[in-house]
């Protein structure tokens, strides 16, 4: 799992649709990665924040 900052335009939609493995930083709301290699029970969520992001800044797998 992998999250670009420089894309990302906090829309927050990830931390929303999959908190245990995304969340917010504080000062300006881009995206944290909280879970890069979440367990099997989380992938579907994983997989609908990654589609939902509005920036395209997330990606299944490792950079």
């Amino acid at each position: 799992m992998t999250a670009d900052r420089d894309r990302c335009v906090a829309s927050g939609q990830c931390a929303l649709i999959a908190p245990d493995v995304f969340d917010q930083r504080e000062e300006d709301g881009l995206v944290v990665v909280l879970d890069h290699a979440p367990p099997p029970e989380r992938h579907a969520e994983v997989e609908q924040a990654v589609h939902i992001c509005p920036a395209q800044a997330l990606a299944l797998g490792t950079a």
